[in-house]
């Protein structure tokens, strides 16, 4: 009997009360139909009501690929809990995401663990043992000690607790059960066997599978093609399927945000170094180019979302690729994608031109393992105590994602952005910067408001640590941050000490300026592959 029905019939069983389990990050590998229909179902029915969702990662971009958007309704989500949230601007309404409202007005239970304790928990609740214990996050936001990952004051129980073990502090996460979980593949036959040949990630989807299944629970995939039974090797299909109940296809579904299908994402084709994005002259692109000095060749380097996911980029614009010089540097992401070149924004979290592809447990083996020597890190706030926030700041509520994970583990941290924020305007001439307005936001701040990382701690254990902004340049160490690098143009004392609101430990006696080249405004020199 086939597997295959329509969405509507696939998220007509799901009852009240009851937890699913979703993968996606961002865009990609978003079963969309399958949360559309589930909000569509409550919206018709008002019911079922009370669900508790779980996300890995943060899923769809609320705008062409709404994703855990399409389930932010009072009545329907009770609870969530994620690895991370989506939050832009909808360019075409102006408005930011139902489920940020719905967070920012208390009206769920929201919850945000690391991404890294997302998919190993996966795997607990697979195995049936009593929860995950790490070390990990010990003295952040998911801390019990400094609120456990409760981001909204709804959110009462403690899913998180603090454990001594053999006389040393773990964080322990107890596991329940996911009573349906929502995944996507590329291919599915009639008996639900289930193939990811043209898809850029793999993410959480075998560990869902496997966490549902352990508890009696219900699998439902979204695919684009069905394909003859025994049409494919047994070593392409990735989940058996004997754990799979139902099967919706989607052959219309996109890749992920503005791409509705490139095989370069995949390795089914090799996309040219000319055919990559320019990056626009900006305060990022400035970050980038002075971060990509801090890459080295033949080691593992991980690369995180905003002005860091931009440095393989400028490094192909200035023709390090070229001659097959890309294969001298190892680039992957949180996500899995392994080799190639790291993309930024809404194409983050997957490679073009990747050599191997592993899925989201397997990564955070690496990560976690120490694999990942060098982090390039976006960072949104940085006190005078050496904390970093990422989390929650202002009205944003994004979480961490991978961040504790990759800063607690690599050996090399660069963490990159702009020194302020909100409305910051700058010119660039003759090799210099010039600030013309000064963002509203100060990111150098006397106290952060979240906790997403201690540097100042990392430093202790024997990590290097610098930050990169557009105008300045800081080593972090045990006594405090030194100002080592200021850009042409920059008054040292207005555009930076005065734009911070704690000093930092010292200005270095050998004061340098950064590469006049960083501030040219020249088109990026793409390269043929």
């Amino acid at each position: 009997m086939s597997k295959i029905i329509d969405a509507e019939t696939a998220v007509a069983s799901i009852a009240d009360g009851s937890s699913v389990g979703c993968v996606g990050v961002i865009g990609w590998v978003t079963p969309d139909a399958l949360l559309r229909a589930l909000g569509e179902r409550f919206r018709k029915t008002a019911g079922p009501r009370d669900l508790t969702f779980y996300f890995p990662v943060g899923t769809g971009d609320a705008q062409g690929i709404k994703g855990m958007d399409h389930v932010a309704q009072e009545g329907l989500m009770k609870r969530i809990v994620s690895g991370s949230y989506i939050n832009p601007v909808d360019p075409l309404t102006g408005r930011r995401p139902e489920l940020m409202r719905l967070i920012r007005e208390n009206r769920i239970e929201a919850y945000s663990w690391p991404l890294g304790a997302t998919m190993h928990w996966l795997r607990e609740v697979a195995r049936r043992s009593p929860g995950y214990m790490t070390r990990i996050g010990l003295g952040t936001y998911i801390d019990p000690e400094n609120g456990g990952g409760k981001f909204t004051e709804r959110a009462k129980d403690d899913l998180v607790r603090r454990i001594n073990f053999e006389g040393a502090p773990y964080l322990f996460y107890p596991t329940w059960k996911l009573d349906t979980v929502f995944i996507y593949a590329s291919s599915t036959d009639e008996e639900g066997n289930l193939s990811f040949e043209n898809e850029a990630l793999v993410s959480s989807n075998i560990a869902l599978v496997l966490a549902a299944k352990a508890h009696g629970g219900r699998v439902i995939a979204q695919v684009r093609r069905v394909v003859p039974y025994g049409n494919r090797p047994a070593s392409e299909v990735r989940i058996p399927g004997v754990f799979v109940d139902c099967v919706v296809v989607d052959p219309s579904m996109m890749m992920t945000t503005d791409v509705k299908f490139e095989p370069a994402y995949f390795g089914g084709r090799r996309l040219p170094f000319s055919e990559l994005p320019l990056i626009m002259m900006s305060p990022d692109k400035v970050v980038a180019l002075r971060a990509a000095k801090e890459v080295r060749k033949r080691e593992l380097s991980i690369f995180g979302f905003g002005a860091a996911a931009d440095v393989p980029l400028v490094m192909a614009e200035q023709g390090m690729f070229e001659k097959n010089g890309l294969k001298d540097y190892w680039f992957t992401t949180e996500h899995g994608s392994y080799g190639g070149i790291v993309m930024s924004g809404w194409q983050f979290s997957a490679n073009l031109n990747p050599d191997a592809i592993v899925d989201g447990i397997q990564q955070f083996d690496a990560i976690d393992g120490g694999a990942c020597r060098f982090a390039a890190l976006a960072f949104a706030q940085f006190d005078g105590a050496g904390l970093v926030n990422v989390s929650k700041f202002g009205a944003a509520n994004p979480g961490a994602g991978g961040f504790i994970d990759i800063a607690e583990n690599a050996q090399r941290l660069v963490f990159t952005g702009t020194f302020t924020t909100g409305g910051l305007e700058v010119a660039f001439a003759e090799g210099k910067l010039r600030i013309i307005k000064e963002g509203k936001v100060r990111k150098f701040v006397d106290r952060i408001e979240h906790v997403t990382y201690s540097v100042i701690d990392g430093v202790r254990r024997g990590q290097t640590a610098r930050l990169i902004t557009e105008r300045a340049v800081f080593e972090v160490t045990t006594e405090g941050l030194i100002l080592t690098e200021v850009a042409p143009g920059i008054d040292v004392r207005r555009d930076v000490l005065d734009q911070m609101e704690f000093a930092p430990w010292k200005v270095a006696d050998d004061l340098k300026l950064m590469d006049e080249e960083f501030f040219l405004d020249m088109p990026g020199r793409a390269r043929a592959s």
